[in-house]
């Protein structure tokens, strides 16, 4: 049975540059049945359509297959070092430098610290 491609799936140059990264197979306990591709595939289309995790189509692994791999990776900062990697090497093609030399922040993008509650006993009152 052939799988459906879906706009969201990699690309081999993708993969072949995601898979590096990934943590390696464990050397004990029971081998990985599931291949990290299609699981990579499911996630990127969950994100691009929105959809439950149990909305998921059949033919992707298992959701909750799927679901543990995508936790596990985001506890364990796997997903965020991909990223990163990856914006190094989308800066390096456009000939920039890997690491931003700059980086502004304006007071619309970060949140302000808490008002009352708690923090509120920390602050000095004048009377």
């Amino acid at each position: 049975m052939s799988r459906v491609f879906y706009d969201s799936d990699l690309t081999d140059q993708e993969w072949q540059m995601i898979e590096p990264l990934l943590p390696a197979k464990k050397s004990v306990g029971r081998g990985r049945e599931v291949d990290l591709r299609s699981v990579f595939n499911a996630i990127f289309y969950r994100a691009d359509n929105g959809v439950k995790w149990r909305n998921l189509p059949k033919d992707f692994p298992a959701w909750q297959t799927v679901y543990s791999y995508f936790n596990s990776w985001s506890r364990f900062g796997v997903l965020e070092q991909i990223n990163g990697t990856m914006v190094q090497q989308v800066r390096v093609s456009e000939g920039r430098e890997a690491e931003p030399s700059l980086v502004i922040i304006d007071s619309q993008s970060v949140k302000l610290g808490q008002k009352g509650g708690r923090n509120r006993a920390m602050i000095a009152i004048k009377r």
